[in-house]
């Protein structure tokens, strides 16, 4: 009796880990990676692109316009949000 339940045990465990992992892996996959990923591709600071394109991606619905550069009246959103000095945000 107590082997069961010794291995009833490990399989809760293992269960709740791997789907704790699995749950963690996941948290980054954003829909927004992929689009600021190729917005960013060309960028010169890749690190700040690819952090300013995230945030405006998440406040505009997910709408990243194509290409590396302009097209921004894809996502008006996108194209509109300003930074405290009144300069576009959004790479």
């Amino acid at each position: 009796m107590t082997m069961k339940l010794a291995v009833v045990q490990f399989f809760i465990i293992s269960l709740l880990l791997s789907s704790s992992l699995f749950m963690f892996t996941n948290a980054d996959s954003s829909p927004c990676n992929g689009k600021c990923n190729v917005r960013c591709s060309k960028a010169g600071r890749q690190d700040r692109c690819l952090k300013y394109c995230n945030l405006c991606c998440e406040k505009c619905n997910y709408c990243v316009p194509s290409g590396t550069y302009g097209n921004k009246d894809e996502c008006p959103c996108y194209r509109d949000l300003k930074n405290s000095k009144g300069q576009p945000k959004c790479p």
